[in-house]
Parts: C-alpha cells; sequence; structure tokens
C-alpha cells in the first residue's frame, strides 16, 4: 500500500506575479495530488498537498524551482498527518 502523506509548504522568492499559483495547480493535477495553493500578503505563497508519498515530493521539488518567470528563495516545509479530506487541487483566492 501506497504510503500517503501531507506537507504545508510556504514559498518564498519572487512567486507572486509569475503564474506561480497556477503552475502549481498544473503540477499537483499531474501528479494527483490534491489540496489548495494561495497567495499570501506578505508576498509568500502557501500551498498544502496530500497524496502518495513520491508524488508529493515530485511537487515539493517543482516548487523549489518553480515557474520559469518566478525565482525562489527558500521552501519552508511543514509535514502534517495526512487526513485525506480534499478531492481536487484548487486555487484559492
Amino acid at each position: 500500500m501506497e504510503e500517503k502523506i501531507r506537507a504545508r509548504v510556504t514559498i518564498i522568492g519572487r512567486v507572486q506575479g509569475v503564474f506561480f499559483r497556477a503552475e502549481t495547480k498544473k503540477a499537483a493535477t499531474l501528479y494527483g495530488i490534491t489540496g489548495w495553493v494561495k497567495n499570501n500578503i506578505d508576498g509568500t505563497v502557501e500551498a498544502l498537498f496530500e497524496g502518495n508519498k513520491e508524488n508529493v515530493n515530485q511537487v515539493l521539488n517543482w516548487c523549489r524551482k518553480g515557474p520559469p518567470l518566478s525565482h525562489v528563495e527558500k521552501v519552508i516545509e511543514l509535514r502534517e498527518d495526512y487526513a485525506g479530506e480534499y478531492r481536487s487541487f484548487d486555487i484559492q483566492y
């Protein structure tokens, strides 16, 4: 059985106004990850990913690079207990 995990991340750098949320949604959907992504008032992007461990790790690796126009300086990652509460991956506004 695949190990399911949950990761909450805050991405710091030039990550707003560069399609970070839309591209994160594409990456998460590609890997079958559920959860959400949103812009924070402080200029960071926050996301919550749930799914099998290998696929969540793939999306986390993608977040460390981001889309072409972004410049990721740091990714703060917090592991939480898997809850399975999301059916899709959404952009929150």
